[in-house]
């Protein structure tokens, strides 16, 4: 039933949205274009999302399909909703006619060239957005510096650069090149330490076998630390049984290794300079709602005091909503990811940042403070589901820790 309702919704707005295309032009050549168009996009999500599937997810194809239909979904939605407009104007103006000059027949005026014109035209704008967000918007890594100033900073690491990353997926990957050339970018901070907080896999383990070479190229004076998101655990996709649920994580712990990275399970490390120390704290992964939730800020801090300056690793920023920012361990700076931004915003630095995920979740991209302490939402290095990124864009944040108070 849910394929039916899909396809009849799918339908109903490509037809309706058809009748702006047919009061422009009556070209027998762009309808049969227009048809073969929809039934193809249509028939190519039909057949990808009806096979099987046993790495679960939107890999591959399934990414595609998916892309494609929002695209033109998107488009005819728009163009509909003017068709809408217009039909409603058109049937006030004949029922006016009719109720004013009673013998005459009913009928609706004609469709305006302009309007349908307008239509189109705002509807051409999210179609070729999404379709970019495909082939281009993905890999369009920036790097975002930030500087941070703590009066609780130890005098040995003001200055100290951290790269952060987050939510690789890299089951999603599709672009070699791409991927060494944003790697070089991470190299080229030349950062004391690298940070990744989380989603490595978009489901499983194997999805790293083409990427673990090219990840274990990034590289840091102090190392490269790392803990588990909501995908890593395997939660997303059917297991013959809890033994290969198990094994998948533990594959997947020991890729870390393999890379070098120094995976954070609900612990800590520190980093030393001249006497003086930092630590980097990393939970699990704990989100609210139905997200998993074994992160234990608890136990990831025990023994670390009050004033020890800390650096927390938690990949869903609900997490520091809901406990890390009152916490009395005093965690002075969080690094999450998980939102992705959506994958899709308008952000204009400085001056206006919105995406739909912001009615989910408070804190969603950026840096944000309240009591003095901070918390950066990186908007990924990958993606998930929708093949693209439109307007938030993959990101390598660089932040600069600084001994002291904030300027004025």
């Amino acid at each position: 039933m849910r394929w039916i309702f899909f396809v009849a919704i799918y339908l109903f707005f490509n037809i309706y949205a058809y009748q702006a295309l047919r009061t422009i032009t009556k070209s027998n050549w762009i309808t049969v274009g227009y048809i073969l168009l929809s039934l193809g996009i249509l028939g190519y999500f039909l057949y990808q999302w009806t096979q099987p599937n046993p790495q679960g997810g939107f890999n591959g194809g399934r990414g595609y399909s998916l892309g494609f239909v929002l695209a033109f979904m998107a488009a005819n939605l728009i163009t509909a909703i003017f068709m809408l407009g217009e039909d409603v104007v058109r049937l006030i103006f004949a029922a006016y006619e009719k109720l004013t000059a009673p013998s005459t027949s009913f009928s609706l005026p004609s469709r305006r060239t302009f309007l349908s014109q307008i239509a189109l035209g705002i509807a051409a704008i999210p179609f070729a957005s999404l379709l970019y967000g495909m082939y281009q918007g993905k890999y369009n890594y920036k790097v975002l510096k930030y500087t941070l100033f703590f009066e609780d900073l130890p005098s040995s690491f003001d200055g100290y650069r951290i790269t952060q990353i987050s939510d690789i997926h890299s089951g999603s990957f599709d672009n070699q090149k791409k991927i060494e050339y944003a790697i070089n970018l991470i190299n080229e901070q030349e950062s004391d330490s690298v940070l990744f907080t989380g989603d490595l896999v978009n489901n499983l383990a194997t999805e790293m076998d083409p990427w673990t070479s090219t990840f274990s190229k990034i590289k840091s004076k102090d190392g490269v630390y790392s803990i588990l998101g909501n995908h890593d655990y395997g939660d997303y996709v059917a297991w013959e049984n809890d033994k290969a649920k198990h094994a998948n994580l533990e594959d997947l712990k020991n890729i870390h290794s393999k890379m070098g990275w120094d995976l954070l399970l609900n612990e800590h490390r520190f980093i030393e300079k001249n006497g003086e120390r930092i630590a980097f704290v990393g939970v699990e992964n704990w989100g609210s709602g139905g997200f998993k939730k074994k992160g234990d800020l608890n136990k990831a801090g025990n023994g670390l005091k009050p004033e020890d300056f800390k650096v927390l690793l938690s990949h869903d920023p609900s997490y520091w909503q809901e406990k890390i920012k009152n916490d009395p361990n005093n965690y002075q700076l969080t690094l999450s990811g998980h939102t992705h931004g959506m994958q899709f915003g308008i952000e204009i630095p400085g001056w206006f940042k919105w995406s739909p995920v912001q009615y989910r979740y408070e804190n969603w991209a950026g840096i944000y403070e309240e009591f003095g302490r901070y918390i950066n939402v990186n908007r990924g290095f990958g993606y998930l589901a929708y093949p693209g990124r439109v307007g938030i864009w993959p990101e390598i944040s660089v932040i600069e820790l600084k001994r002291g108070s904030r300027p004025s």
